[in-house]
Formats: C-alpha cells, sequence, structure tokens
C-alpha cells in the first residue's frame, strides 16, 4: 500500500466520518450497516475498515469529534469574569448551534446516540461523557458565583447544571422533530431562569450576618 501523508489520512478518516454522520442521520445506527457507509464514502472497504472496524468504532469517533466541538464553544464561557455574564454567553453559543442548518445531521445523530446509550455500554460512555463536560464547566462558574456572593448559595451547583443541560436537550429534541420553535423567545427565557439564579439583596444580608 502506498505511503500517504498525514494530511491525507486525516481527509480519508473525515471522508468515512462524514459518510457515516449523513448515513446515521437519514437511517439511525440499526438500520445502517458498514456496508452503506462504505458505499456512501467512495472509498473501498479495505480503505474504511482500516480506520474503523465496526459501527461502534464510527459511533463513538463521532461523538469524540462533536465533544471537541463542545469544548471550544464552551470555553466562550469561560472569557467572562462574571459567571452569570459567562452562563448567557454558553446559552448565545448554543442558540447559534441550534439555528445552524448545517448542524441538523450533527444534532439527529447525537439523539440516536442518547438512544443507543440505552442498550449500547460503550456508547453510554460516550454520550456520558460528553454530558460531563459542558456539566462540569457550568458547575465550575456557579461555584464561582456563590463563592463571589452573586449567585444564590442554596441552589445547588450540580442542580443547576443539569436542569440547564436539560433543557438544551429538550431543544435539540424539538428541533430534530422539525417542531417550530422559536429559539430566540426560548432563550430568553432561558436568560430569565439563568438571572433568577441571581443572588438578592437579602441573599447577600443573610450571608452578611452569617
Amino acid at each position: 500500500m502506498p505511503k500517504i501523508s498525514y494530511k491525507q489520512r486525516e481527509g480519508r478518516r473525515q471522508q468515512i466520518l462524514e459518510a457515516a454522520l449523513a448515513c446515521f442521520a437519514e437511517d439511525g445506527f440499526h438500520q445502517t450497516g458498514m456496508a452503506d457507509i462504505v458505499k456512501r464514502s467512495g472509498l473501498s472497504h479495505g480503505a474504511v475498515y482500516l480506520y474503523f472496524q465496526s459501527k461502534d468504532d464510527l459511533i463513538e469517533a463521532l461523538a469524540d469529534d462533536r465533544h471537541r466541538r463542545e469544548t471550544v464553544l464552551n470555553s466562550v464561557a469561560q472569557g467572562s469574569g462574571d459567571p452569570i455574564e459567562g452562563l448567557h454567553a454558553l446559552v448565545r453559543v448554543y442558540a447559534q448551534w441550534l439555528t445552524d442548518p448545517a448542524g441538523e445531521a450533527r444534532r439527529r445523530v447525537g439523539i440516536h446516540g442518547w438512544a443507543e446509550a440505552l442498550r449500547n455500554r460503550r456508547v453510554r460512555t460516550s454520550v456520558v461523557e460528553g454530558i460531563d463536560m459542558p456539566r462540569a464547566l457550568i458547575v465550575a462558574l456557579i461555584e464561582r458565583g456563590q463563592h463571589a456572593g452573586l449567585i444564590k448559595r442554596d441552589l445547588s451547583a450540580d442542580a443547576i447544571a443539569r436542569v440547564l443541560i436539560a433543557i438544551f436537550q429538550g431543544f435539540v429534541l424539538q428541533k430534530c422533530w422539525g417542531e417550530d420553535v422559536d429559539v430566540e423567545a426560548c432563550m430568553a427565557a432561558v436568560a430569565g431562569v439563568i438571572e433568577g439564579f441571581r443572588a438578592t439583596k437579602s441573599d447577600m444580608k443573610r450571608r452578611t450576618r452569617a
């Protein structure tokens, strides 16, 4: 087999992943076979199996790619000195992602991944890791805000993080179902929820007395 450059290898790997993404988005994991992905990629069976030995390998690689993208997106939240503004920045970034037509296939595959995680331990591990990353980021923002007296201390940082993640997972489902979601109005509602976490003057007085 002739040697190819790193750039060419990565190009082929991405070509296979894009083919798998398209197939999974259209037909789901169980209705898609490796033969479908090979055909969609335009490469030979041998070339595809050189990179990925199974559908599970492809599912995991797609999840890893998504997690890397989300790491970049979530880094936006760390750019603000105000933790609450960091949460608002995170909302704005995810709103852009929800309204990006190019992300439709990835959102659909993400939902298939949630379902597959119920029966496939390997996929579940990857899905949970993908959720743990933004959850840890939100928890860190909340705890920083609580330490600074900006966010109510009687609220669990982990609970807030899980609630916000659940809200966005629900939006992803509604978008993929084809519902006419007014994302801008919904994100304004989420912003209101976040503002509800802000410590009030009475919270600050109780903290001072304590």
